[in-house]
């Protein structure tokens, strides 16, 4: 199988201390006020932090983690804050930043800020860290991973019987447990329809800038790929557009994203983040938090495959009903997606 791999180095390194997400550098919290100052238990007001890697305007990864921010205030009366383009060498200084202010959950929404959780919360033990798709456990933090490559299997399914050129391709950001996992099951599933699919895949080593992610789909493009997915949270958005420009289909993630091209975008894999920040604050304020990692998939209503929109009369009814029996054997649970964090 040929892959095309990009070693992309980050330009900046930052040079003072600051916190990166908002124009003052300072946390933002919500503009909505909650009249009671109890939440809906008759307690205090938890107060619920997070932190995010882009904008929570990219209607997708970042997106989907601030409308689940949102949830907890309305329905569970949570005091709310966030910090959004969160970057690696800040993410200790965030969550400290919160914890220091007496904040009771942090949430560091991806796999990166799993390492900068177990690191302040050992200085914070009363407040508990929440990460979502980390690997990291300990008294006061919790990873929630979802079973992304479920949906992952399944859009490598619908690409290999999509295609005419027989080459698909897949676009990730940064290298990570929680991303491999997802682009690894697309080639699974890919090779499920045609063990002899060619999939051409990038890592563009960013989750923001949306130029790489063009660019390495324009490459795919020129080299006959056909259906491109991806995994690149903002920066996927490039390759979604270099689809529609070159008019070939291509596969959302993270949100229902067919509102950026309806007429190229097959369908979306979207992580009901909202309902996850839910259920981690829940157990909090029901004195269920557990410190170890919990998975939630298809079964659980977590992770799901978006309507296909107008592509409804595009995709074959044959091919509609493969993915739709493929869907109902997950959640039985007679069909187990692989779970491969390897590089391949």
């Amino acid at each position: 199988m040929k892959k095309i791999w990009k070693s992309l180095l980050f330009c900046g390194i930052l040079s003072t201390y600051l916190l990166t997400g908002c124009s003052s550098g300072q946390p933002q919290t919500s503009n909505q006020q909650v009249e009671d100052s109890q939440d809906v238990q008759g307690n205090d007001k938890l107060k619920v932090a997070l932190c995010v890697t882009g904008a929570v305007n990219d209607m997708g990864w970042n997106q989907s983690a601030y409308d689940g921010l949102l949830l907890v205030e309305e329905e569970l009366g949570c005091e709310i804050a966030y910090t959004e383009n969160v970057a690696a060498a800040d993410m200790a200084a965030t969550f400290t930043d919160y914890a220091a202010n007496g904040y009771d959950v942090v949430i560091g929404h991806g796999f990166q800020f799993g390492d900068p959780a177990l690191e302040v919360a050992q200085l914070y033990p009363d407040t508990k860290f929440i990460c979502i798709e980390a690997n990291a456990s300990a008294e006061n933090v919790a990873s929630y991973v979802m079973k992304c490559e479920e949906t992952g299997y399944l859009n490598g399914m619908l690409a290999a019987s999509m295609t005419k050129s027989n080459k698909i391709g897949f676009i990730g950001p940064v290298q990570g447990a929680s991303l491999v996992k997802i682009m690894n099951a697309y080639e699974d599933g890919a090779k499920s329809i045609n063990p002899d699919i060619e999939v051409q895949t990038t890592w563009t080593g960013s989750f923001t800038d949306t130029a790489l992610a063009k660019e390495s789909a324009t490459a795919m493009i020129e080299n006959n790929v056909d259906v491109i997915g991806h995994s690149a949270n903002e920066c996927g958005t490039g390759a979604l557009n270099a689809a529609a420009e070159a008019g070939i289909y291509a596969i959302g993630d993270s949100y229902d994203q067919y509102e950026l091209a309806p007429q190229t975008i097959l369908t979306s894999a979207i992580y009901n983040v909202p309902e996850l920040v839910k259920v981690a604050v829940t157990d909090i304020m029901d004195g269920d938090f557990e410190g170890v990692v919990k998975e939630l998939g298809m079964a659980e209503g977590i992770v799901e495959m978006a309507p296909y929109h107008e592509m409804e009369n595009t995709i074959p009814d044959d091919v509609k009903q493969l993915i739709a029996d493929k869907v109902e054997a997950i959640k039985s649970g007679t069909f187990k997606v692989t779970c491969d964090t390897n590089a391949r």
